[in-house]
């Protein structure tokens, strides 16, 4: 497959000629014109976090980064097998001018990817994106000279930092979670979950020979499609069925999606990791709440019983982030169990999620199941369409907008047309030549049928 470049960083199998994928050479020169960017935004913090997940080629793309960041004369903080929340908090604990996570997050092994991160652990914006894309594309940045190399540091109190973090917050109560005695077992997908998960759900009062651990070898050979839906999850959905455990939970290789099984075995849903911490959030601290346009509705509702108001953004951390700083949101995030909680810093953060779900159950003294009632029963359906080269996207959706003219659109990001029973949202990815086609309604069925509407016309 072809590299896939955005903003954020870029993406790419490992493996083949250049030009195919992530090549070494790619490796290269898109970390060096991150270094380039970075020290021209901060020409005296010469300091970048290097943090990575399990996959079997993070060593060699690990290798490459931090020795062309040296070579650019940064000083490197590699804090190795780390999650992405961990890397994210670690670039404000080492004051470093910025950080490069190396994650292809839910892809395949055969994926890997660097996604980059600014002073404040956030992902860089829209311009910073787009000055390292162009200075990669012109190969347009110095090396240093021999004696103003940077040198390596290896560093692994990272993710104690992380932890202690979250015990910190004044809305996480490990009294009341060690109380409630749960049972958990967990998902991790054979990546740095596995390093993370145990020692969390321990330092948060959860017995050792209460966590059961599924695929908690981090050596990136993954159990199962790594992206944590319910089609993936039917080892842990199992363990639950059996009446092993509580709740069940399961992220992705880099930890930063958290999905949640409830103790019969059924899925919590994905879309409501988010609202089920909100509604906890909210019910401690009212205020208003963030997500993007394809997430559920759930959460406008919640906000709006707490007397919040909700905004949507367009997909994507950055977008939302930006939005929730805008709209001084006190929690917000993404429907595919994306958590992100300011009180704790800026990004999407399953252990974050984790923490805040246990005590919102522990407080509850209910079921995960009996909670999950609590909330609006809405249903997503998430469709596709593959694109051939000859096909003009932005034309298309600007038919489309014409077709639909009678009822609500936002075109912040792609088209969402709003119907009295639902919604449609379709947009471009930024990662594969598809245009995603997400509609929501009451049931699976007016869900599906929505969808179906909508790419008929298209078709």
């Amino acid at each position: 497959m072809a590299l896939v470049k955005s903003i954020s960083g870029i993406r790419g199998t490992i493996g083949g000629r250049v030009g195919e994928g992530l090549s070494p050479v790619d490796i290269v020169r898109f970390t060096a014109a991150f270094a380039k960017q970075r020290a021209n935004c901060l020409p005296t913090n010469k300091k970048i976090i290097v943090g990575r997940d399990a996959r079997i080629s993070g060593q060699m793309v690990d290798s490459l980064v931090s020795g062309t960041l040296i070579g650019m004369g940064f000083d490197v903080v590699n804090i190795g097998m780390a999650t992405t929340p961990t890397t994210e908090i670690a670039v404000c604990v080492e004051h470093a001018a910025g950080g490069i996570i190396l994650t292809a997050s839910h892809n395949p092994k055969q994926w890997n990817a660097l996604k980059l991160l600014n002073e404040k652990g956030e992902f860089l914006n829209d311009a910073e994106g787009k000055e390292v894309l162009a200075t990669a594309e012109q190969d347009d940045y110095t090396f240093a000279d021999v004696d103003k190399l940077g040198t390596i540091i290896y560093r692994d109190d990272a993710l104690r930092n992380h932890i202690d973090s979250i015990l910190s917050l004044k809305l996480v109560n490990v009294l009341a979670i060690r109380n409630a005695h749960f049972r958990v077992a967990i998902d991790c997908v054979n990546s740095v979950g596995a390093l993370a998960l145990p020692p969390l759900l321990e330092a948060l009062g959860i017995d050792k020979e209460n966590i059961i651990r599924l695929n908690c070898i981090p050596d990136g050979h993954f159990a199962h499609n790594p992206e944590p839906l319910p089609q993936n999850l039917t080892e842990i959905a199992a363990v639950l069925a059996q009446g092993q455990a509580d709740v069940g939970f399961c992220v992705d290789p880099d930890v930063d999606r958290l999905a949640i099984v409830c103790e019969n075995g059924e899925m919590f849903g994905e879309e409501y990791t988010l609202v089920s911490v909100a509604d906890y959030v909210l019910k401690k601290t009212p205020g208003n709440t963030v997500s993007n346009l394809s997430s559920t509705r759930a959460l406008s509702d919640i906000t709006k019983r707490y007397g919040g108001i909700y905004s949507a953004s367009a997909v994507g951390e950055v977008n939302v982030v930006a939005e929730m700083k805008k709209t001084h949101a006190v929690i917000g995030g993404e429907g595919n169990g994306g958590v992100i909680y300011p009180a704790a810093h800026y990004g999407r953060d399953a252990l974050v999620g984790i923490a805040l779900f246990l005590t919102h159950l522990a407080k509850k003294k209910c079921t995960v199941s009996e909670l999950r009632r609590l909330y609006p029963d809405y249903y997503i359906s998430k469709n596709r369409i593959d694109l051939s080269p000859e096909i003009n996207v932005d034309q298309l959706l600007e038919k489309l907008k014409e077709t639909y003219r009678q009822y609500p659109i936002n075109d912040k990001d792609g088209v969402r047309i709003d119907f009295p029973q639902g919604w449609v949202h379709l947009r471009k990815s930024n990662t594969e030549p598809i245009i995603r086609v997400y509609s929501e309604a009451a049931t699976k069925a007016e869900a599906d049928k929505l969808a179906q509407q909508v790419i008929s016309t298209i078709n």
